[in-house]
């Protein structure tokens, strides 16, 4: 099974990745360590969160295979590591799945192969954690392979930017080393940005999360706020993003999800030094508060429901109440990290009669409960108590919805100024 590339991990990184190199003409493997998820991927039955099922057939019908054989992995110039890292109980990144791809890989690694790692990691990981692992059966980082660093950018369901005009940042263990990912990447993406090594490139990856979690959680904060002052919070932020410099707008919502946990240095393993001799362990204080405020946002949801049926003289306990999109983005089907599971439970807790109705989504649990799923939107929607909007996806006619439904508090602010009660 000849092959240019290996894509190790086929994720929510993975698979695109291996999409993009496809297109361009570049032979790809994919290696799951699962054969059942290998099989799956080469039966056109695309993971959740990854890929359209056609362009997953395009792939398939370009050459491309998933395998679970790790043998595959030393018949390639380039080894790509896209293997999940999601954080644990506490609150730390789980590298179970990339020191698993290395071991394989490192099995069967050649001389003259480029390795790059694209996982959320902490600075220092790749040198300090993956390195001594890709490393155990002789060949040497520099010497006799290249090691680099590249974080993933992909914005799932994204139509402006896909992986090719998203300018790709590269760093490796030597100059060399940063160049040879380089000409990797220029086969398929239009702009390479080169970092000094491999913890600045990592550090990009940090910076570019943390800033969408800090920010997030601030708008999520002004929603409290302004809704106890009594101001339109949707209207401050048409009106502030009117201005052309200093501000970017970012809204809030019943929480964060996706893929990218906030990354948080003080939670990393050992083998990551710190930034500075003097400042050991330094943890970033914006991120921890950061991640304590959007955690509180799924409460915050259910309590403004309560107090919205009671402002109409309905109590939750015994309310139907119709959940519409519980994925974390809208118009996909990956519910990884959604709030609505825990905005769920904690309405089931509290009595309420739920149902949830998503187009992307035709199965749905909380904790162990199936979640009955409404087969007429418009229905469900007139005989709730309480319809409550999760997550906007395109289908939803929400002007139609706030006059069927009886109450809708909409989380997006989606909703015409005045139809629904907003987050």
């Amino acid at each position: 099974m000849p092959a240019d590339l290996a894509v190790l991990g086929l994720g929510s990184t993975g698979l695109p990745l291996a999409q993009a190199a496809t297109a361009a003409g570049v032979g790809v493997i994919g290696y799951d360590p699962d054969p059942a998820t290998a099989a799956d991927i080469n039966a056109g039955r695309v993971p959740p969160g990854t890929l359209a099922a056609a362009e997953l057939r395009r792939m398939l019908a370009c050459g491309f295979r998933a395998t679970a054989d790790p043998a595959v992995l030393g018949r390639v110039r380039t080894a790509v590591i896209c293997a999940p890292t999601p954080p644990g109980e506490d609150h730390a990144l789980d590298l179970s799945a990339v020191a698993a791809a290395a071991r394989a890989l490192a099995a069967h690694l050649r001389p003259h192969t480029t390795v790059v790692l694209e996982s959320a990691v902490y600075p220092g990981t790749t040198e300090g954690y993956l390195r001594p692992l890709l490393e155990s059966h002789g060949l040497r980082a520099g010497r006799d392979f290249h090691l680099a660093y590249s974080p993933g950018r992909l914005d799932p369901g994204n139509r402006d930017f896909q992986l090719a005009n998203t300018p790709k940042v590269v760093g490796g263990c030597t100059p060399a080393c940063t160049e040879a990912a380089a000409a990797f990447y220029g086969r398929f993406t239009e702009r390479i940005v080169r970092a000094r090594g491999t913890r600045e490139a990592e550090a990009v990856k940090l910076l570019e999360t943390n800033y969408r979690h800090v920010n997030i959680a601030f708008a999520n904060e002004m929603a409290v706020f302004c809704h106890d002052l009594g101001v339109d919070l949707w209207d401050v932020i048409r009106c502030a993003e009117t201005k052309p410099f200093g501000f970017q707008a970012f809204r809030p919502g019943p929480g964060v999800g996706g893929p990218a946990a906030p990354l948080d240095p003080n939670a990393a393993p050992h083998f990551t030094p710190p930034a500075h001799p003097r400042l050991p362990g330094h943890p970033l204080r914006m991120v921890e508060l950061a991640a304590e405020v959007n955690s509180r946002m799924p409460r915050y949801v259910v309590q403004r429901a309560a107090a919205l049926l009671n402002e109409h003289g309905k109590s939750l306990r015994g309310a139907r109440v119709l959940l519409l999109g519980v994925t974390y983005k809208a118009d996909l089907a990956d519910q990884q990290g959604s709030p609505a599971r825990e905005i769920g439970s904690r309405l089931l807790d509290l009595g309420a009669q739920l149902c949830y109705h998503d187009p992307y989504v035709p199965q749905w649990r909380v904790t162990d409960r199936p979640v009955p799923r409404a087969d007429s939107l418009w229905e469900a929607a007139a005989e709730a108590d309480l319809t409550l909007l999760l997550q906007h996806h395109r289908t939803y006619d929400l002007q139609g919805l706030a006059v069927k439904a009886q109450l809708l508090l909409d989380t997006r602010g989606a909703t015409p100024a005045g139809a629904a009660a907003r987050l």
